[in-house]
């Protein structure tokens, strides 16, 4: 049996009695709900009292209780309806429509904390701070990330809890209005400006990190000045025994943050969204999925692209790893009509459980999409 599941925003369930049925009546069994989120603009089609909310800054949509934190801390949201504890109020609404409720909790994704505490974000090789992306290496972060992860399950009966931007968010994922596409960079030299460099990172490197910074500065001035491209990746731009420290790096990070989140967790899954590429910075860690350990209760694969290529990395990841795989299906695409086919594909090529992006985002179309979907995929 496929679990169908489906995310969802707090404030599409809080203040709209008629919300969780909604949902309910798309067919899915689980609704993966924000906990702790990022800053968004979105559409709220049903709900009673508005049409749009912005999100202005990442926020903790939890009870935030101030003597449990220390350092870093999350900021309350004061957008839509206003309760201290959208996140409980949403899952009980979730709860009495026969719905399982699993928290989607985003870690290292902070404007609002990396502006205020820039020395916690990450620094790239011309030291400036991605102030978007929160550094997993230094212990503020760690500890904030581990809170929330603490405060979720001390509060709340979730069976799973969700993690995205468990690691480095990197130069792709960036928050103002985006203007460098004209720069031509590679992917090779955006992930060479990913590659973070702070204080914490560089002490954990066991790399001559001065000169990691002159030589990632030659290869994207060389792109960027004189058009001579920074390589396939970044074992060509830096060597492979530095591409090799920096991945390692990374795993070791990030693997040591999963591990004592799931030992906060206790008998909670963990879902982790990530990629096979250890190259990638973003929402979905890179890790490469053979070999990871602790193992979570399966790996989220992000299927939003050509629906080849989708197919394509679910089975290289299924051959890969005996770890569970969830799909996380856009919704929101181009051809919702195509949804329940690829639902189908990516459970043949070694999927077994879906997540529609995203119930309170759809339109009435693509709602009709999702629901065809579970209806085929059985």
């Amino acid at each position: 049996m496929v679990r169908h599941g489906a995310f969802a925003y707090t404030w599409d369930l809080v203040g709209d009695p008629s919300a969780a049925a909604r949902f309910a009546d798309l067919g899915i069994d689980t609704v993966t709900l924000q906990a702790a989120y990022h800053s968004v603009r979105a559409t709220t089609a049903w709900h009673p009292a508005h049409r749009v909310v912005h999100a202005d800054h990442a926020a903790a949509y939890f009870r935030i209780r101030p003597e449990r934190w220390r350092g870093l801390r999350p900021l309350a949201p004061t957008w839509a309806v206003d309760d201290e504890d959208r996140f409980g109020t949403a899952t009980a609404a979730l709860s009495a429509a026969g719905l399982r409720a699993e928290a989607w909790v985003v870690l290292t994704h902070s404007s609002v904390l990396g502006r205020s505490a820039p020395e916690y974000a990450v620094i790239n090789a011309y030291g400036e701070a991605l102030n978007y992306a929160l550094c997993p290496a230094q212990p503020a972060v760690h500890d904030y990330a581990l809170t929330i992860v603490q405060e979720i399950c001390e509060q709340y009966d979730v069976p799973a809890l969700m993690l995205e931007a468990c690691g480095w968010l990197g130069f792709e994922h960036a928050c103002q209005h985006e203007k460098t596409s004209g720069a031509d960079l590679s992917a090779c030299a955006r992930d060479l400006l990913s590659i973070c460099l702070c204080p914490a990172c560089a002490a954990r490197l066991s790399l001559d990190v001065p000169q990691l910074a002159a030589d990632i500065k030659l290869v994207v001035d060389r792109e960027l000045q004189e058009g001579i491209g920074a390589g396939s990746n970044l074992a060509d731009a830096l060597g492979a025994e530095r591409a090799g420290a920096i991945y390692r790096h990374r795993r070791e990070v990030i693997t040591g943050l999963v591990r004592e989140a799931g030992a906060l967790a206790g008998d909670r899954e963990l879902l982790l969204m990530a990629t096979d590429d250890p190259q990638v910075t973003g929402p979905d860690v890179g890790v490469g999925l053979s070999g990871f350990t602790p193992e979570p209760a399966a790996f989220v694969l992000k299927c939003w692209d050509d629906e080849e290529a989708a197919i394509a990395r679910m089975k290289a990841a299924a051959a890969r790893t005996g770890v569970p795989l969830v799909a996380n299906v856009n919704a929101l695409g181009e051809r919702p009509s195509e949804l329940p086919a690829l639902a189908a594909r990516l459970v043949s090529a070694g999927a077994s459980e879906l997540r529609y992006y995203h119930a309170g985002l759809a339109s009435p179309a693509r709602q009709a999409a999702i629901r065809a979907a579970v209806q085929e995929v059985t």
